[in-house]
């Protein structure tokens, strides 16, 4: 390939490794110290799927390196996942992990099989703040809320 692969080769091995490893262990690190758990998924999510990566280029390496394209094409996809214009971890996380994957499903037997329900469908933060206001002001006071809710969303 001559100059343009060594151009190509050069860029693998300075934007590569500043891309996958560098700025998100820098942008992980400023999560960690913000109050938002947005960031926190989308480095959470970029840290699972580089590890994936990772694992399948460990076992497919007699494969991968017969394709000449692979460290490219897995820079490009890194980028994709690394770069808040794209926000591409964040996008996985929100379009495949939070559908597929239920995590703290899990609700007090205390309330009631409707209760649960509704429950089990918000995201953990909200289900820990709804079971707050309930113990403050009663299952009644829940049950008003939830009626208010629906009779709103049939007028939509």
């Amino acid at each position: 390939m001559g100059f343009l692969g060594a151009i190509f080769r050069f860029l693998e091995a300075t934007i590569g490794p500043a891309s996958m490893l560098l700025f998100p262990l820098y942008a992980s690190i400023r999560a960690i110290e913000t109050p938002s758990n947005l960031d926190d998924q989308q480095w959470l999510t970029y840290w699972i799927l580089y590890s994936l990566i990772t694992l399948f280029e460990l076992s497919c390496w007699q494969v991968l390196r017969w394709l000449p394209f692979w460290p490219y094409m897995k820079l490009l996809f890194c980028l994709w996942l690394v770069l808040p214009i794209f926000n591409g971890a964040a996008y996985v996380y929100e379009n495949f992990v939070r559908k597929y994957v239920k995590v703290g499903g899990t609700v007090s037997s205390t309330f009631t099989e409707g209760q649960r329900k509704v429950l089990l469908m918000m995201t953990p933060d909200a289900r820990r703040s709804v079971e707050q206001y309930i113990s403050k002001h009663g299952a009644e006071a829940f049950e008003r809320v939830v009626k208010a809710a629906e009779k709103e969303a049939r007028k939509r």
